[in-house]
């Protein structure tokens, strides 16, 4: 079965893009996690991995320019296969390009089958086998559903959903999944990221572009931001229900997992509370190792309403401020323009960090935990100081950067992913 060759984003602020060269002709072989082609933004240049083993097909001219990020450039095709025809340009955008932020996605239910997306070879498919669009979840940007996804459904079924933990506390269990994306589809358990707070999960994609493994990649939005509804009563405890509840909705039963500042610790949270089967976990600039944090940070940032006034408090995140670039702050005011969003991470500072204090310490729960555990810390850590790492169980591996601040998956992307992969290998 033909799979589509997308166009990533690999900059937060990355809209379109241009292949410089690929890596391989048309209509030769390649073999999934090959290089395929590299992409150039005006800020770096990036190899891209094959999506798939096969035979490239209808691959874009390399020099194209402004190519919207989520656009098909291409087709890996089985030996006798051809891919379907492409639609118009101006179409496509409409269809794959996916925003700066990801919006929650709309049941599927509640549309009907015309109203979904889908490629036509996905929807030729699902004709072919009697399948209604609505029953089918995609793996594309915004959900749209591929030609594998509709294969899958055909071949063997819709997954059963996993089951909510029984060690999950009945006053916890949250009212409906959370916002997320397959950033990535692959084979292999699955790695979860959670970002931290004030952020949403369009912050992995940098990381995710870099990533060499062949793992399905599944980012989440915790509640208050993104397209995630926010909590009336915030804590690590709920949050860590809600991504229970979260994985199960989407069948996954076993996962790595990674986090990012307040996301770490309720990744941490959520690897004991749960009873989730979680088989690692990455910690990266976490929360919860100390008491103290940048108070200051934190009310600026919930202060500010425009770039002039967000910008200053964004830059104490890295060491180096050009590593966020003006389509940053454009990015983080527009995920904070969402209805009560503003007023969600504003409850969530205040239950969590109140007068500039972490009311919270899951120190106690990396000693006790039996998985691999890494951590990675910025020694310009403006935020949560890297001080803070000291001292940690015998048992956790710690990785601490000189000239790196809060923002690690951003400021160090290749040496992360180093990291990343040794991690998910052992």
């Amino acid at each position: 079965m033909a799979v589509e060759v997308i166009l990533p984003r690999v900059d937060m602020d990355m809209a379109s893009g241009r292949i410089s060269r690929w890596y391989v002709e048309e209509g030769a072989p390649v073999a999934q996690g090959a290089p395929l082609f590299e992409i150039e933004t005006d800020k770096a240049a990036m190899e891209i991995e094959a999506p798939a083993s096969g035979i490239l097909r209808g691959a874009v001219a390399a020099d194209e320019t402004a190519i919207p990020v989520g656009s098909v450039v291409g087709w890996i095709c089985a030996p006798d296969e051809m891919p379907a025809p492409a639609a118009p340009r101006a179409a496509a955008i409409a269809v794959a390009a996916p925003p700066e932020h990801a919006e929650p996605a709309a049941p599927l239910a509640a549309a009907p089958s015309a109203s979904v997306t889908a490629t036509p070879l996905a929807r030729r498919l699902a004709r072919r086998h009697g399948l209604d669009l609505q029953d089918i979840v995609g793996s594309g940007p915004r959900r749209r559903i591929q030609a594998r996804d509709v294969t899958a459904l055909a071949e063997a079924g819709p997954a059963a959903p996993a089951a909510l933990p029984a060690a999950l506390p009945a006053a916890l269990r949250p009212s409906g999944p959370l916002n997320r994306v397959w950033l990535r589809q692959g084979s292999g358990r699955p790695l979860v990221l959670v970002h931290g707070f004030g952020a949403d999960l369009n912050g992995w994609r940098p990381l995710v572009g870099g990533l060499a493994t062949e793992r399905p990649i599944l980012a989440v939005d915790l509640p208050g931001h993104g397209g995630s509804a926010a909590a009336d009563a915030p804590s690590l405890e709920g949050f860590a229900a809600a991504l229970a509840e979260t994985l199960a909705a989407d069948g996954v039963a076993a996962a790595d997992l990674i986090g990012h500042s307040l996301g770490a610790a309720v990744a941490a949270t959520f690897a004991e509370d749960t009873g989730f089967d979680l088989r690692s976990l990455l910690l990266v600039a976490p929360a919860g190792l100390g008491p103290d944090i940048n108070g200051a940070f934190l009310d600026g940032f919930l202060r500010a309403r425009g770039e002039a006034s967000l910008a200053p408090w964004l830059r104490l995140l890295v060491s180096d401020p050009a590593v966020l670039g003006p389509g940053f702050v454009r990015a983080t005011l527009r995920a904070r323009a969402g209805e009560g969003a503003l007023d969600g991470q504003e409850r969530i500072a205040r239950a969590l960090f109140p007068d500039g204090t972490q009311a919270f310490s899951i120190r106690e729960t990396l000693a006790r935990l039996a998985m691999p555990v890494r951590v990675v810390v910025g020694g310009d850590d403006r935020i949560v100081p890297a001080r803070h790492a000291a001292d940690l169980p015998g048992s956790v591996a710690l990785h601490r950067f000189h000239g790196v601040g809060h923002m690690p998956h951003l400021e160090i992307r290749p040496a992360l992913a180093r990291i990343v992969a040794e991690h998910v290998r052992g």
